[in-house]
């Protein structure tokens, strides 16, 4: 039986001293030094175990700080599905209400993007076709939970009262509502989510470890013609929240 690797025998160690509650939450861990010192084994080896334990909520980092024990925080529950388009309202909104949250979101909208080869190729676009690309940043009680970058072809909306999604009347509409405006009935969406580590920009705004994971989803929703309207690229963090899928039953 191969022998278990120092990182993960360490990051054992660090869990434990929480459990036996030599370090309480809200505690400022020893350096890495010290702790490697006390462990006999290398700063680099900490280091993975700290983000290890960081991926999964039990540690966190703040910058130019420290690595702290995690206070104790309920995981914000996100709910996937079409069935929540409402002709009113956020599902976010509904699903930050339900946990007794406040919400609020951040955007910034560019209009005249040209599309990157991915981005063409799920919209079913030339490469460099110009889009209308939208940022979001998400929050539950003032803290990030969910970052969305959206995409939307520039010649599907372009003129018309929702070519900005969070400007004019139907600002923040959601898009299976804005399309509807416009004469565009979507039908469905294609979700595929992957787990992965978090960039270093994602973990700044998400306020997360770098080697944090996070479930990134790439969705596009789709008109009943079959067209390409939109797609996104939403960062989940997966320490601070838990994907759902709602799944209706057609009868």
């Amino acid at each position: 039986m191969s022998e278990q690797p120092p990182y993960l025998r360490i990051a054992d160690e660090l869990r434990q001293r929480i459990v036996e509650h030599v370090w309480e939450p809200g505690d400022r861990l020893p350096s890495r030094a010290q702790i490697g010192q006390e462990c006999g084994v290398g700063e680099n080896v900490v280091r993975r175990a700290q983000e290890l334990l960081i991926s999964q909520g039990v540690l966190e980092g703040r910058a130019g700080s420290g690595t702290y024990v995690a206070e104790a925080r309920q995981r914000v529950r996100v709910v996937r599905s079409s069935a929540r388009e409402q002709p009113t309202g956020s599902p976010f909104r509904q699903d930050m209400q339900a946990l007794g949250r406040q919400s609020d979101w951040e955007s910034r909208t560019e209009a005249k993007v040209p599309a990157p080869t991915e981005i063409a190729a799920r919209l079913g676009i030339a490469e460099g076709e110009l889009c209308v690309r939208t940022t979001y940043e998400f929050l539950a009680d003032g803290r990030p939970v969910q970052l969305s970058t959206s995409w939307e072809p520039y010649d599907l909306t372009a003129g018309t009262l929702v070519v900005l999604p969070e400007g004019g009347p139907h600002a923040g509409a959601g898009v299976v509502n804005r399309m509807a405006v416009i004469g565009v009935t979507v039908s469905h969406a294609v979700e595929q989510p992957e787990p992965r580590q978090a960039t270093t920009e994602e973990a700044s705004l998400l306020g997360i470890q770098k080697a944090a994971l996070v479930t990134h989803i790439r969705r596009t929703y789709y008109s009943d013609q079959g067209r390409p309207v939109e797609t996104a690229d939403i960062v989940v963090p997966a320490a601070h929240c838990e994907i759902v899928y709602e799944i209706p039953i057609c009868r």
